[in-house]
């Protein structure tokens, strides 16, 4: 028996009841498409359970946060000060401070991402060097959080002496985000059809025309995706704060760019660590994720509206 015979006997086929090859070769193509289909459908369900419990521990989650936010979650909450006294304590200041670090990171990461992804996808020739500088951007989107921490620290806090101000903050998280916001606004004016470029450049338009009135709007939908999603992380970040040395308790509510500050993530761990010796904060620390939640929400439904209402088919 050769080879040919002992696989088809291996596949449940007898070689020596059928002279036809078409039918042979059916029969092993059959055996072929159904053993895929099975191996589709388990991981069908496994892929589907896998969803489930996902679903299910982040409900449990929530449940817990919620159940332990009643009672604490309200306007006194939201509109005091800081306390040493859980039931006084309120995030006021620790919002303004969310607020002025995304003051600062905002028009930075955009202005610096989108005028990278811009230089290296319209004007930038093609060559290793230019690869060189992509592979390492992408790279950079990987670094952990708490090195860009060390980073801020050593070029913000101290070489040019910002110390723990919201402005060095809102540069130390711009610095952790700006390679994804690079990424996604190159991946968005890479999605751009060229006929739309060339029929610009027909039309007597000159490169940067054709870019600020063709490419742009038309690239607009993804760039602000991806810069809100990242803007959304910069927001929930904790390890590079904590490097930077922002202040957990901070009474003052900060004025200005250059004053101390604190922020959502950074009360959320701090008032965690202080559950061991009191409990109450664990009520707080619900509270605040809370909000903290609810305005990572609202960030990332604006980023879907917005996708949707100016995205266009070509």
């Amino acid at each position: 028996m050769d080879i040919r015979s002992e696989i088809l006997n291996d596949k449940g086929i007898n070689p020596m009841k059928s002279n036809n090859p078409t039918q042979v070769k059916v029969e092993i193509n059959r055996q072929r498409i159904n053993r895929r289909v099975l191996i589709n459908e388990i991981l069908k369900k496994v892929f589907f359970a896998s969803t489930l419990f996902a679903l299910a521990v982040l409900s449990v989650l929530l449940y817990r946060i919620i159940a332990q936010s009643i009672g604490w979650l309200d306007w006194h909450f939201l509109t005091s000060k800081l306390s040493i006294f859980p039931e006084k304590a309120g995030i006021y200041g620790v919002i303004i401070g969310s607020v002025g670090l995304m003051v600062v990171v905002i028009p930075v990461t955009l202005i610096l991402g989108v005028s990278t992804a811009i230089y290296l996808e319209e004007y930038a020739s093609k060559s290793r060097f230019q690869n060189l500088i992509k592979v390492n951007i992408s790279n950079l989107a990987s670094v952990p959080s708490v090195i860009f921490g060390l980073l801020g620290l050593a070029l913000f806090g101290r070489f040019l002496n910002l110390g723990s101000s919201i402005l060095a903050g809102g540069l130390t998280l711009s610095l952790l985000v700006l390679p994804i916001v690079v990424v996604s606004s190159q991946e968005a004016l890479k999605a751009v059809p060229n006929f739309l470029r060339e029929a610009s450049y027909a039309m007597g338009a000159g490169k940067w025309t054709t870019i600020r009135k063709v490419v742009l709007p038309v690239a607009i939908p993804g760039i602000l995706t991806g810069a809100i999603l990242s803007i959304s992380r910069a927001i929930g970040e904790t390890a590079p704060l904590v490097v930077l040395g922002i202040p957990a308790l901070l009474l003052k509510v900060p004025t200005s760019l250059m004053d101390d500050f604190t922020a959502l993530p950074i009360q959320i761990y701090y008032w965690t660590l202080d559950t061991v010796l009191t409990p109450e904060y664990a009520n707080l620390a619900a509270a605040t994720i809370v909000v903290l939640l609810i305005t990572l929400f609202l960030m990332n439904s604006i980023a879907i509206v917005i996708r949707n209402k100016t995205q266009k088919t070509y």
